[in-house]
């Protein structure tokens, strides 16, 4: 009868062998000869730089050298290769990281990281799938996997450059597509957070190499050809801490809204292991502090604050709310009722479900009561809705829902990072919007039905911050799309 199991184990087996053989090779081969793909690995570790931020716990598995993984600067950094040559020279090379040796395919590895790399190497794996099994016991709910390989397309060109000798021999690979991939991930029980294509031009050439790889293959029809898949997903989970139940701070930024308080109050929905009111009032012209002092005193059993806000603008009273608020997950609710207080809970359950990272709510789905929304307003949101749908490799189809909702962990991370954006959004939506993409956050909108104010005048005014916006838009291009 034949051995159909023991057949393929001797085959994997034999691969492997192959495979750290060919590389114990390279290693060697690179004490007296240096590749030619230089440039590529410095874009490469440019694209690496800006997706891990320095002062991360990280892992890469394929490690070679450690290269890559030292100039991310991670607080503590652990490389894993199955080549004995390559793990003796990264230690060589890099004192002060780890190193282990052993096969991917069974991680000896008993702690988890913030990010976990997996570089130019899925294509050289025997089974994907069994990789990714094994890498689940490295992350936590909050872990980033981030994944290149190339692409298919051009498997012709690097068989004439290795043929040639301009880059690392290979031997043959799996050319696995980023749908490929992404769809192994997905039975492997991850999300993909967004993939998309690096490094259009992988040697150096005076002003096209830079043109080519920072604007041009992130535009069509170059965005097509590029020579690395570039892939990001996250361990479909529930955050272990969210037992005991977390408990959740309502942030209420309130201008001129007097008329609402007392609704908010009776409306706002109690969740989780309870739920604080954070009022934060900014400059009214109305009797809005008086509604909300008049609000907590007749509403003991409530849990509210209130601040007043010494600066200007919506973002600059988010911020401080956040900053007040003693809650493990933090909610915005405007507080001029256009999203129902009582849609809360949906944002509440798709965060502790570990349906996404970052709950944004949206109100281009339902259709709205009739003076809900401006026409020239609603032309607006469709637009940036557009615009940022590409700048960040999610689809965000509203920009400007007040309702948005994270945990505290994931905020203190992204305030720590503000610097990176500077802080020029009035209303903080794209503070917090620029901030979760730079983070890789999983983006999922909630629909909700927007309903017409019953009292009050909207803060907004559609030309000057529209150009704001615009401008923002601009600058997010820079800092997020070419870099």
């Amino acid at each position: 009868m034949r051995d159909d199991k023991g057949a393929e184990a001797r085959a994997a087996r034999e691969y492997r062998e192959k495979r750290v053989g060919h590389w114990d090779r390279v290693a060697r081969m690179l004490d007296t000869w240096a590749s030619r793909g230089g440039y590529y690995h410095e874009r490469l570790t440019r694209v690496y730089r800006y997706l891990v931020s320095p002062g991360l716990k990280v892992i890469e598995i394929g490690c070679g050298q450690g290269d890559l993984l030292a100039s991310l600067e991670p607080s503590d950094g652990v490389g894993v290769d199955f080549s004995g040559e390559m793990i003796r020279r990264a230690g060589v090379r890099h004192p002060g990281l780890r190193f282990v040796q052993c096969d991917a395919h069974d991680l000896r590895v008993d702690e988890t990281f913030d990010v976990v790399i997996l570089s130019d190497a899925v294509n050289d794996f025997w089974d994907v799938q069994a990789v990714f099994e094994q890498v689940k016991k490295l992350t936590r709910p909050e872990t980033r996997i981030i994944i290149n390989s190339f692409s298919r397309v051009w498997e012709l060109p690097l068989f004439v450059t290795q043929k040639l000798g301009y880059s690392t021999p290979l031997l043959p690979q799996n050319w696995l597509t980023a749908d490929d991939i992404a769809n192994m991930l997905e039975l492997t029980g991850y999300d993909v957070v967004r993939h998309w294509l690096e490094i259009l031009v992988p040697f150096r050439v005076p002003f096209l190499s830079e043109f080519a790889n920072k604007y041009l293959v992130k535009i069509w029809p170059f965005r097509y050809l590029g020579l690395t898949n570039m892939i990001i997903a996250r361990p479909r989970m529930k955050d272990a801490g969210s037992s005991p139940l977390p408990v959740v701070s309502v942030i209420v930024p309130a201008r001129n809204e007097a008329g609402n308080i007392e609704q908010i109050f009776r409306r706002t929905p109690e969740m989780g292991g309870g739920t604080e009111l954070i009022f934060v009032e900014g400059n009214s012209q109305d009797n809005t502090c008086e509604a909300i002092e008049k609000a907590i005193t007749a509403h003991p059993e409530r849990n509210a604050k209130f601040f007043r806000q010494p600066g200007r603008g919506k973002g600059d009273a988010v911020r401080l709310g956040f900053q007040k608020a003693s809650g493990d997950i933090l909610m915005i609710l405007d507080a001029d009722m256009t999203v129902p207080p009582e849609d809360l809970p949906r944002f509440y359950e798709a965060l502790v479900n570990g349906n996404g990272d970052f709950i944004n709510g949206v109100r281009l789905v339902y259709p709205m009561e009739k003076q809900a929304m401006r026409y020239l307003n609603l032309l607006g949101n469709k637009f940036f809705s557009l615009a940022f749908s590409w700048l960040f490799g999610q689809p965000i189809k509203d920009t400007l829902c007040g309702t948005k909702v994270l945990s505290r962990k994931n905020y203190e991370t992204l305030a720590n990072n503000r610097s990176y954006f500077g802080d020029f959004d009035p209303f903080g939506d794209f503070d917090l919007l620029l901030g979760a993409a730079k983070m890789n956050l999983k983006i999922v909108e909630m629909p909700i039905r927007y309903a017409e104010r019953t009292y009050g005048e909207t803060n907004i005014d559609r030309w000057r911050h529209g150009w704001l916006l615009l401008r923002m838009v601009m600058f997010a291009m820079r800092k997020i799309k070419f870099i």
